[in-house]
């Protein structure tokens, strides 16, 4: 049995929460960085530029990429050999994020009734997915995510019968009704399976990996490389003006579904696609 006191959880939250919100993942800068060389669009490739430019004061002067910083997300791996001292795994989780949104300068977005709209005043609670695992490691994804693109993410409770090119379908309408509001280039999260929860959660995951691995699955990284492929040809852009680059990345996750149904959830990011992972 490992022991992992709260305090150490506490204070590798509020650094993640600061982190990704000051700077953005590699994977996901190179990507940028990437589409500015092969973008053909002028107005296109300026945008991308200054989305670049946005990056490097943010990080040298230590203020947010973005001004909506997001509610956040938290992916929490538990070993089954963990033991957890000293309070609440999740009060931890979110004094985590309630020091980080503090310390950090970071906007509270939160509101504690989604009718009433009073303002927590601290961005918590944040949204936590828990996941209990073999050994005694305790994993932490921090994923903040702005609600721009977030409302312009779907769910469909497709048929089986509808198979792949539903699925396709699915993807390029989310994307084109979500055009300029969802602050393209985006990155696209696709869960696939499981129910009507499950497949959301899985679209929201896949957003946290890294947008040039692909599946290990062959037909799922050939349902990615040709959604992404589909994405760019829509002539969406970057900021909606127009160009190449509408997508960074289209991620796939999937689970076992039952006999009657082909779940399929569509989670959009803006180009400020924010996680931070660490292990303790």
């Amino acid at each position: 049995m490992r022991r992992i006191n709260t305090e150490e959880i506490i204070t590798n939250i509020k650094e993640m929460c600061i982190e990704a919100n000051y700077k953005l993942a590699s994977d996901v800068e190179n990507g940028i960085r990437d589409a500015y060389d092969k973008e053909s669009s002028r107005i296109g490739k300026r945008v991308l530029g200054q989305l670049l430019d946005n990056l490097e004061i943010a990080q040298k002067d230590l203020i947010p990429i973005c001004q909506d910083t997001g509610m956040t997300i938290v992916f929490i791996t538990i070993g089954q050999e963990v033991h957890i001292e000293g309070g609440s795994l999740e009060e931890a989780i979110n004094e985590g994020i309630r020091r980080g949104y503090q310390e950090g300068y970071l906007r509270k977005s939160v509101v504690s009734d989604p009718l009433i709209r009073e303002n927590t005043k601290n961005n918590t609670p944040g949204i936590i997915h828990y996941n209990i695992v073999p050994g005694d490691k305790l994993k932490i994804t921090i994923a903040p995510k702005g609600f721009g693109s977030e409302n312009m993410s779907r769910i469909y409770m497709l048929k089986p019968s509808d198979e792949e090119e539903g699925i396709k379908k699915a993807v390029i309408e989310t994307v084109r009704l979500a055009g300029s509001n969802a602050c393209p280039p985006i990155v696209v999260g696709v869960g696939i399976g499981g129910s009507f929860e499950k497949c959301a959660v899985l679209a929201k995951y896949a957003l946290t990996r890294d947008i040039n691995i692909r599946s290990d699955k062959p037909h799922i990284r050939r349902l990615e490389e040709e959604l992404l492929t589909a994405i760019n040809n829509m002539n969406i852009g970057p900021a909606g003006l127009g160009g190449r680059t509408t997508a960074l990345g289209v991620n796939i996750e999937t689970y076992p579904t039952h006999i009657a149904g082909l779940p399929v959830a569509v989670n959009i990011s803006c180009h400020a696609n924010r996680h931070v992972k660490r292990e303790i």
